[in-house]
């Protein structure tokens, strides 16, 4: 806030947030630190590690001008950084369940979240059940007593429900669970969870915030009910992100909103020119009038991000392949979020209840920052590959 808490514009915070040049000798960006041994003045300080810094997987300069970064944006108590994004869901996973819990996750979480689930919770003695994206309210049918964490996506991956936060995070609440939500979509930009009743907020860092293909990194940040047994968590499995990597995120973190404003506009304008399009059946863009949860999109978001889904008309691998390979723009690659724009199918076989169905193929975009008349162009290709 500024001296007459006028609150700041976005492009403001973003280049001021975790932003301390006069700590660091007036340089307007934070040192690379990279540490593992730090040094005491003297044994009794040693002994009582009554100092800031104590090793280098406890938090160092660089991380600290990341988190406290994040934490503006988000409104959190504390924020950890850590190696990926699926670290970031891992993490708060393992410091909130405990063997004979039972936790909720919607059936549309991003693929690897529900491997780890099915994987190790599931070894560990937690048992994992899937819940409908649109439960809403409802979702408090399905807690238990030992009910300890609902997991949330919204938009969900690759089909794009958006999901009641406010009114799960009202039932979790009541019940005592602590709910997450993988918010990495939105970023803090176009919601922040906590304001809608979310205990922990997961982020790939990966994505917007580093922008450019070329870092791994997520962040968890957390209300002050979570944050000291999230931090312990973090602080106990010692998986902490190297300094290049936070140093890279927090330098995206500058251009974020510029970025994801191109971003936004891009897929939006694509998106409603490919409703019109011969070969499409349908287009999963939140923020489009046509999708079943607009409205709850417009009530809880304030923006959109540049990722999409398009279902095609009629068809199955075949149709959905030649689409793919007849693109020349558009990379066939995972991810999202840098400045180049992707495209990937869509699986939807490990899903139990929110899997269609669709009239064809699934794909999902990534709208990059080209020119949209030449991404337009490029999608033309594949529609008329796809129809031949």
């Amino acid at each position: 806030m500024t001296k007459n808490d006028r609150q700041q514009g976005t492009n403001t915070r973003l280049a001021h947030a975790g932003h301390d040049p006069h700590g660091y000798f007036g340089f307007v960006n934070p040192p690379v630190v990279h540490a593992s041994t730090v040094l005491y003045p003297d044994a009794a300080t040693m002994v009582s590690r009554k100092q800031k810094y104590t090793y280098g997987t406890r938090g160092t300069p660089t991380t600290d001008a990341l988190a406290q970064a994040i934490d503006e944006l988000e409104g959190s108590a504390g924020t950890i950084v850590v190696p990926s994004g699926l670290t970031a869901v891992t993490i708060p996973l393992l410091a909130f369940a405990a063997a004979g819990d039972h936790i909720l996750i919607t059936d549309s979480v991003y693929h690897p979240t529900r491997h780890f689930a099915d994987t190790m919770l599931t070894r560990m003695g937690v048992e994992v059940e899937y819940y409908d994206p649109h439960i809403g309210a409802g979702i408090a049918g399905l807690l238990r007593p030992n009910t300890s964490i609902v997991f949330t996506e919204s938009p969900a991956s690759n089909t794009f429900e958006v999901q009641d936060i406010p009114a799960i995070a009202k039932a979790a609440r009541q019940a005592g669970a602590v709910v997450m939500m993988d918010n990495t979509w939105a970023t803090p930009l176009y919601l922040r969870p906590l304001d809608h009743g979310v205990d922990i907020s997961i982020h790939a860092a990966t994505k917007y915030p580093g922008g450019h293909s070329d870092v791994l990194l997520g962040t968890v940040s957390a209300n002050q009910a979570c944050w000291e047994r999230l931090h312990e968590g973090f602080v106990t499995l010692g998986c902490c992100a190297g300094p290049d990597d936070v140093y890279q995120v927090l330098r995206g973190l500058r251009t974020m909103g510029v970025r994801l404003e191109h971003h936004r506009k891009s897929a939006l304008e694509i998106a409603g020119w490919l409703e019109g399009r011969p070969g499409v059946a349908r287009v999963l863009h939140p923020a489009l009038p046509s999708h079943p949860d607009h409205a709850l999109w417009r009530r809880d978001f304030s923006g959109a991000s540049g990722v999409f889904s398009i279902v095609l008309d009629g068809g199955g691998q075949k149709e959905t392949h030649a689409f793919l390979d007849a693109l020349e723009i558009f990379g066939l690659g995972y991810s999202w979020g840098g400045y180049e724009s992707l495209a990937v199918p869509v699986f939807l076989g490990d899903r139990i209840i929110a899997k269609g169905p669709y009239e064809g193929g699934l794909i999902r975009l990534q709208i990059g920052l080209e020119d949209a008349e030449d991404l337009k162009a490029d999608l033309e290709r594949g529609l008329a590959a796809a129809a031949r």
